[in-house]
């Protein structure tokens, strides 16, 4: 595949307006926004049901969801979960782009990047439900309904976004292996 086509991206500016036609679409269709951290809890919750469905049903915070909706893999989260993932993928096989690597400071070993980014996921999890929602849920479709979370949370998270991403930046490259 030439290279021209496999570093095009969509103009930035088309892809926001398609975001925010996705989420009017979303609101009209599904009655709920845009999120991720709800389709990994329902994938959770159900995966649990199946493995250990006495415990499922004796916790607190699992029993209180299946009682809410008893079949979790069905929910409109879960669908866009699996459309964000095989979306992704579609994309990059037809652009060239789809390889299997890590992505790590030339300082740290591949395990230890694993270890990490498994860390991260687990307190992402955590985070998004003690939050109740994620930063995409909390930006885009809180500003898809004008809310004043919504702009607060866009202004938090883009603007320690970039303080921690030049922090990170900085030690990301500076390091050394020792």
């Amino acid at each position: 595949m030439n290279d021209t086509k496999r570093n095009k991206y969509i103009n930035p500016y088309l892809g926001g307006f398609l975001l925010g036609i996705l989420i009017i679409l979303a609101y009209y269709f599904a009655g709920e926004g845009l999120g991720s951290s709800g389709g990994f809890r329902d994938i959770g919750v159900e995966t649990l049901k199946h493995i250990a469905p006495h415990y499922a049903q004796s916790n607190e915070f699992t029993a209180r969801l299946l009682k809410s909706e008893p079949e979790r893999w069905h929910t409109w989260l879960v669908f866009e979960l699996l459309g964000v993932i095989f979306g992704a993928i579609l994309s990059a096989v037809l652009f060239g782009r789809l390889k299997w690597s890590v992505g790590k400071a030339p300082h740290i070993t591949t395990k230890k990047r694993l270890y990490l980014a498994l860390t991260g996921g687990i307190l992402w999890g955590i985070g998004t439900q003690v939050g109740h929602g994620c930063t995409s849920g909390l930006v885009l479709s809180g500003l898809a309904v004008n809310s004043l979370s919504g702009y607060i949370g866009l202004v938090a998270i883009f603007g320690f976004g970039f303080i921690f991403a030049f922090i990170f930046k900085k030690i990301w490259i500076n390091t050394k292996k020792a």
